[in-house]
């Protein structure tokens, strides 16, 4: 869905015309075309079509051969699939049938699992090459499930593991122990807080400090105190970024009510600029820095997985130069500058994205590894932003509370994870870390490349995605091999893998053994059949007149 579509308008002289002579034309004029050229740039017209595309689904001849491969490939990739699913069957058991179970009362469950494809060919995958939701123990770089298998992860826990397995339940069992003597009593502070909050003010170089009990409620607030104290009502998101489920944040697809106070524009783009110069009622400025590995685009996931079109263009100092010019207008047209580094955060650098980049926002959000592994969301801002009331106007508040928030566990578990992060023995882990992840990343694509493989990968640090070179509706089939080889990924498949900083290159050189063999029996398998007529754009021409077929009236 990020390919460029046309749109409407009216002859240029006309919109030139008109726009010198009515000045909200002429701002609506540059909003419009501050906006990504994709789905991503334009909510409504995103949801309109995510409403249009009808449900269909490939019985048992299509589903191999939706790409027009000859009936000999499609032979040899059904043999290859039904194979694959025995040993699934065999390997997987216990965990299919749990997961099988619970997933009639667990509503994320469902999702998941019906997303992990593309949904022409989710039912078969879902009935045949079901994945176990369930891990039972972990240790250093390694999870193992309720049959017994070890899985190397790449999940990182949705961005939680920075440091290891191991390092997190050290923090939570140390927690728990230091913590006891004052138990689950909420609404009191538990002593530690003080120590936290100074660190986090020297980490994020700001003033103040809220908690809350996750990242998504971190960047409300966040968003809510800016509104207040600017007294302006829109946010400006970036296309493709994520910063929670909410739904001021998510204005396309996904959010069953379009916000109206939200501006979804482009990454690295001077229009962008030239819009936040001249607009009044800009209230703050969402940044989430994982969108330096592929701007303007939408989180990577095999669900969306439908031709080899996925990439990214990550470029440190390109990103780093255009946060800096956000910076600058923001600082003169008094817009708050928020960094959500709920996933980035600590992973990049001690100092987040802030000290990886060179950049200081006004407010940062945090979230995920901070407290340790157990749950939490953090906001440090300006001192003048923070305020949740005004002296002046007594019954004018900001208000905001939360039981859970500053749990004596949580608090406890944060300060083990800073003692951590304090000790100059510990923060050797960011040495050279980048050069690390980028020389892996070169290993690998070499592999691949030295065995004709279609897959490549790209890097931001120790966070991954993986893209193919060769037209092919079936790249989403990666996934099941991989996890036959035993590496643990997230349901997104291979659109994002995250590595744990204690990967030593003894570990990354068995996953990326493991890549190799997976990819090759996949290739063996007939998945990646070649063919001159098979382009990425011929691929998607052939879904869409699917699409026109199925809501064609019999």
């Amino acid at each position: 869905m990020d390919s460029p579509f046309p749109i409407l308008s009216l002859s240029t002289a006309a919109v030139a015309g008109a726009a010198a002579v009515f000045p909200k034309l002429q701002a609506r004029l540059a909003l419009s075309r501050a906006k990504h050229r994709s789905l991503t740039g334009h909510s409504k017209i995103s949801r309109l079509v995510a409403r249009m595309l009808p449900f269909y689904e490939f019985d048992i001849n299509d589903f191999f051969r939706s790409d027009g491969a000859p009936a000999t490939v499609g032979t040899q990739r059904q043999d290859a699939f039904f194979r694959l699913a025995g040993l699934y069957q065999e390997r997987f058991a216990k965990g299919r049938q749990l997961t099988a179970e619970a997933a009639g009362r667990i509503s994320d469950l469902q999702f998941t699992e019906a997303y992990r494809v593309p949904f022409q060919y989710s039912r078969l995958v879902r009935e045949h090459l079901g994945t176990g939701a369930f891990m039972e123990s972990s240790a250093g770089v390694t999870v193992t499930d309720l049959d017994g298998n070890t899985f190397y992860d790449l999940t990182g826990s949705y961005g939680v593991n920075i440091f290891g397995n191991d390092f997190y339940k050290e923090c939570i069992a140390n927690a728990e122990t230091r913590a006891h003597a004052l138990g689950p009593v909420l609404g009191p502070y538990h002593p530690i807080i003080v120590e936290n909050v100074r660190r986090l003010c020297e980490i994020s170089g700001l003033d103040e400090v809220s908690f809350h009990m996750s990242g998504t409620e971190a960047v409300m607030q966040a968003v809510r105190l800016a509104r207040y104290h600017t007294r302006r009502s829109h946010l400006v998101r970036f296309a493709g970024a994520y910063h929670g489920w909410w739904g001021d944040v998510q204005p396309g697809v996904g959010n069953p009510v379009s916000p109206h106070e939200t501006y979804t524009l482009a990454d690295m783009s001077e229009r962008t600029l030239h819009v936040l110069k001249t607009r009044n009622d800009i209230a703050c400025v969402l940044v989430n820095p994982l969108q330096a590995l592929h701007p303007n685009a939408n989180a990577p996931g095999d669900s969306a997985l439908v031709d080899s079109s996925r990439a990214s263009r990550y470029d440190r100092a390109a990103y780093g130069e255009w946060l800096k010019s956000l910076r600058q207008i923001c600082t003169e047209r008094n817009i708050v500058l928020i960094f959500d580094e709920v996933f980035v955060g600590f992973r990049l650098a001690p100092g987040g994205a802030q000290e990886y980049f060179g950049v200081h926002a006004d407010m940062v959000t945090y979230g995920k590894s901070l407290a340790g592994g157990l749950p939490v969301g953090v906001v440090c801002g300006r001192k003048d932003l923070m305020r949740r009331f005004r002296d002046d106007r007594p019954a004018d508040v900001c208000f905001a509370r939360g039981t859970f928030n500053s749990h004596p566990y949580v608090m406890m578990a944060m300060d083990e994870f800073l003692n951590r992060l304090d000790d100059p023995a510990f923060r050797t882990v960011y040495d050279g870390l980048d050069d690390t992840w980028d020389q892996r990343a070169r290993q690998l694509n070499e592999m691949m490349a030295a065995q004709d493989l279609p897959v490549r990968f790209s890097n931001l640090s120790s966070i991954w995605m993986v893209h193919y070179t060769e037209p092919s509706r079936y790249n989403w089939m990666l996934q099941y091999y991989l996890r036959a080889e035993l590496l643990a990924l997230s349901w997104v498949g291979t659109g994002r893998l995250i590595f744990s900083l204690n990967y030593t290159d003894a570990d990354f050189a068995e996953v990326a053994s493991r890549f190799v063999t997976a990819a090759t029996k996949m290739k063996q398998d007939g998945w990646w059949w070649r063919d001159a007529s098979l382009t990425n754009k011929n691929i998607r021409r052939r879904i869409l007149r699917e699409m026109v077929m199925r809501r064609r009236p019999r």
